[in-house]
C-alpha cells in the first residue's frame, strides 16, 4: 500500500463495508468490482459467476462503458485464464497476460489488457467466483521500477500485496455474496408463501360469491314464470353477485401478479396498483408521491410488500371509505404511509389475541432491510401504517 498501512486499511474497511450495505446479489457483485478495481487501482475489474453449462451465470464488469461491453457481445465462456481461475485454488499474476500459454484472444471491440491479477472467490471447498483486475494505473503512464521487497520485482504492475489484499476483499466477497443468495432464497420462499395464502383466499371468497350467485341464478329461473317481478329482483342480485366476483379476482390478480419494479419502479408500481384496487372496491383509493429517489432494489420491493399488506387489511377488514398510499422522500431514504379512515383497532389488544393483521411480516421486512415500521390506530379513528427506509 503506497499511501500507507492507515490509508490501505481505510480502503479495505470502506470496500467491507459498502459489500455489507447490500442484499441483492447482483447488487453484491458490482459493489465488490467497484470496490476491488479502486482498492487496487486497476483500470479494469470483472467478477465472474459460474453456471452448471461451461459459461457464466452472471459477468459483471467496472471500467468498460455501456457502449464498449455492448460492442463486446456475448458473456464469457469458461476458457483459458477465466477457467483457471474457476477450476484452481490459487491466484494469479502476470505481466502480460497475453504471453500465457492458456491465453485465447479476446473479442475485437474488448479492451487491451496487460498486467493482470486474478482471485478465486470460494466458499469453503466451493469456488463461487473469480475477479479479474487488469491494467495497474500508474500516474506517469509508465511502469517504474519497483521497490524491492514488493514483490513486482517480475515487472507486473500488481505487487504481491496488492494479491494479498484482494484476497482479503475475496474473502469477505465470499461472505457477502452468500449471504445475498440466502437473501434471494428466503424471499422466493416468502414469495411462494404469500402466492399460497392469497390462492386460498382467492378460492374462498370467489368460491362463496360463485356458490351464493348459482343458488340466486337457481331461484330467479323458478320464479320466471309465476312471479316475473321477484324473478327480476333475484337477476338483480345476480348481476350484483358477480360484480363481486369479478372485484374478489381483480383485486387478487393485482396481488399474484409479480410487481414492475425494475421496469417501472416503485411510484409507478404503486399508483398502477392503487389505481386497480380503486376500481375494484367501493373504498376510494389515492396514492401520492413526491421527491422520491430511487432506493435499492431490496427496500423498494420492502417497500411495495409493506404497501400491499396494509392495502389488503385495509380493503378487508377495516370499512373504510378512504385510503391514501404515499411514499415521500426522507433525507437519503424515504417514507411509506398507508393510512385509512376505518374502524381502527388497538394494537395492543391485537397482539395478546394472537391476531397480528400481518403486522409481524410487515415489521420483519422492514428489519430485513434497515428500516422502520411503526402503526397508528385506535378504534373508531382509523389506522396509518409507515415504514421508512435509510436509503443506499
Amino acid at each position: 500500500m503506497s499511501q500507507g498501512p492507515r490509508s490501505g486499511l481505510a480502503a479495505v474497511s470502506s470496500a467491507l463495508l459498502a459489500m455489507s450495505r447490500h442484499l441483492e446479489v447482483r447488487d453484491v457483485l458490482k459493489t465488490i468490482v467497484a470496490s476491488a478495481r479502486e482498492l487496487l487501482d486497476a483500470q479494469y475489474a470483472a467478477l465472474g459467476v459460474p453456471d452448471d453449462h461451461g459459461g457464466f451465470a452472471q459477468f459483471v464488469v467496472d471500467g468498460v462503458s455501456d457502449a464498449q461491453w455492448k460492442a463486446i457481445g456475448p458473456l464469457p465462456r469458461q476458457h483459458g485464464i477465466l477457467a483457471a481461475m474457476l477450476h484452481e485454488t490459487r491466484p494469479e499474476r502476470f505481466a502480460d497476460v497475453r504471453e500465457d500459454p492458456r491465453f485465447e484472444g479476446w473479442p475485437t471491440a474488448h479492451p487491451d489488457m496487460v498486467d493482470f491479477l486474478g482471485m478465486p472467490i470460494r466458499d469453503g471447498e466451493e469456488t463461487i467466483g473469480a475477479l479479474f483486475l487488469a491494467n495497474k494505473l500508474r500516474p506517469t503512464g509508465r511502469r517504474p521500477s519497483p521497490p524491492a521487497g514488493t514483490g513486482a520485482e517480475d515487472g507486473c504492475g500488481f505487487t504481491q500485496e496488492d494479491e494479498e489484499l484482494l484476497g482479503i476483499l475475496a474473502q469477505h466477497a465470499a461472505i457477502a455474496l452468500t449471504n445475498a443468495r440466502l437473501y434471494e432464497r428466503s424471499r422466493e420462499l416468502t414469495i411462494a408463501e404469500e402466492r399460497s395464502r392469497l390462492a386460498h383466499e382467492l378460492h374462498d371468497a370467489v368460491s362463496q360469491k360463485l356458490f351464493s350467485l348459482r343458488l340466486t341464478a337457481q331461484a330467479a329461473a323458478a320464479l320466471v314464470d309465476r312471479a316475473p317481478a321477484r324473478a327480476k329482483g333475484e337477476l338483480q342480485q345476480v348481476a350484483a353477485l358477480a360484480a363481486e366476483a369479478v372485484d374478489e379476482l381483480r383485486a387478487a390478480v393485482v396481488e399474484l401478479r409479480p410487481a414492475a419494479l425494475d421496469e417501472d419502479g416503485l411510484i409507478a408500481t404503486l399508483r398502477n396498483q392503487t389505481q386497480v384496487l380503486d376500481r375494484a372496491h367501493a373504498a376510494r383509493v389515492t396514492f401520492v408521491g413526491n421527491g422520491f429517489r430511487a432506493l435499492p432494489a431490496a427496500q423498494e420491493e420492502a417497500l411495495l410488500r409493506v404497501a400491499q399488506e396494509a392495502l389488503h387489511n385495509a380493503l378487508r377488514h377495516s370499512a373504510a371509505d378512504h385510503v391514501e398510499v404515499s411514499v415521500q422522500r426522507r433525507g437519503c431514504g424515504a417514507v411509506l404511509s398507508v393510512t385509512d379512515d376505518g374502524s381502527g383497532f388497538d394494537p395492543k389488544a391485537v397482539r395478546r389475541a394472537g391476531r397480528h393483521l400481518g403486522l409481524v411480516s410487515m415489521r420483519d421486512r422492514a428489519n430485513g432491510v434497515g428500516g422502520t415500521l411503526t402503526v397508528e390506530s385506535e378504534p373508531g379513528k382509523g389506522t396509518t401504517i409507515e415504514m421508512e427506509v435509510p436509503g443506499g
